[in-house]
């Protein structure tokens, strides 16, 4: 499984922290190349005594700017769920905006992404829903949470997860989103990866701090 998680990672174009020209601003410059950063070493900022193999959910009340903050969660195939997700449509994330572009596959710029995907227990709520690419959320986020569920369904071991949206200022829509995943009983061996993922979509240029959004007519 930390093959496929490494898999991953090298099929998606990510740098390493250590090779960008600007550390300080890392989650707010875009690098053209790249989908997103690997981040200290790859090793998640998760602290022992955070450990548990007690799957459990634990979701930051909105901000004043109706902003999603960090979830975390210890995920388990017992919590893992295979029916389909209930209607969500009626949630409007912080800058949401129901753009369409024809060179977007389904035509649609923003998903309601989920911060704890749906297969690993995450509930249909504003406190775990953002307004997201759809580049990030299937392209980038999804692989990821495969990878987790498929751990929990082989192994019947937790992985504990965390993660974070980035906003810049008073951005309504996140720059991004910081993944951190650590297997628990054998302490990282199974699952261990600490990513930046960049929250844009080739061709379409998105003010953050709106959620407007414009074609770019060239690959950003």
């Amino acid at each position: 499984m930390k093959k496929k998680i490494q898999d991953i990672i090298n099929s998606s174009n990510f740098i390493f922290e250590e090779y960008l020209e600007d550390n300080e601003n890392k989650f707010y410059t875009f690098y053209k190349d790249y989908d997103g950063i690997v981040l200290n070493k790859n090793i998640p900022n998760l602290n022992q005594y955070e450990l548990t193999n007690v799957c459990f959910e634990k979701y930051s009340n909105l901000d004043k700017l109706g902003r999603c903050g960090q979830v975390t969660a210890c995920i388990g195939r017992e919590k893992l769920i295979n029916k389909k997700r209930a209607y969500i449509g009626y949630i409007f994330p912080s800058g949401w905006h129901s753009f369409k572009y024809n060179c977007i596959k389904g035509k649609y710029l923003y998903n309601r992404c989920h911060l704890i995907g749906h297969q690993l227990g995450g509930q249909d709520i504003k406190n775990n829903l953002i307004t997201g690419t759809r580049y990030l959320n299937v392209s980038q986020m999804l692989p990821f949470e495969n990878a987790i569920a498929g751990y929990c369904k082989t192994t019947n071991k937790h992985v504990m997860y965390r993660v974070t949206p980035i906003y810049e200022y008073n951005d309504l829509v996140a720059h991004g989103i910081l993944l951190q995943a650590l297997s628990v009983e054998d302490c990282g061996e199974g699952v261990c990866f600490n990513i930046y993922l960049y929250n844009r979509q080739q061709g379409i240029d998105i003010n953050y701090e709106t959620g407007e959004s414009n074609a770019t007519g060239k690959s950003n």
